[in-house]
């Protein structure tokens, strides 16, 4: 059959390791914790993926080759 909707695949990005950072944003009224990088100069957040579990967070350390990650509110 026809598919109406097709399975969303993940956003799979590079990342300048000298001029980007990977960033946790997390919201400090609900929670939500969103990961992805930050520019150090201009400080422009780019979001990667929603984290809702320790699952998600381990995945986007392994797409991306993270091993230390900095969380900001």
């Amino acid at each position: 059959m026809f598919r109406i909707f097709k399975a969303k695949e993940k956003k799979r990005l590079t990342y300048d390791r000298e001029t980007q950072k990977p960033v946790i944003r997390c919201s400090i009224c609900t929670g939500e914790q969103v990961a992805g990088f930050k520019d150090i100069h201009t400080g422009k957040f780019t979001d990667i993926c929603l984290i809702r579990n320790e699952t998600d967070l381990q995945e986007f350390k392994e797409m991306y080759g993270i091993t230390d990650i900095g969380k900001e509110f």
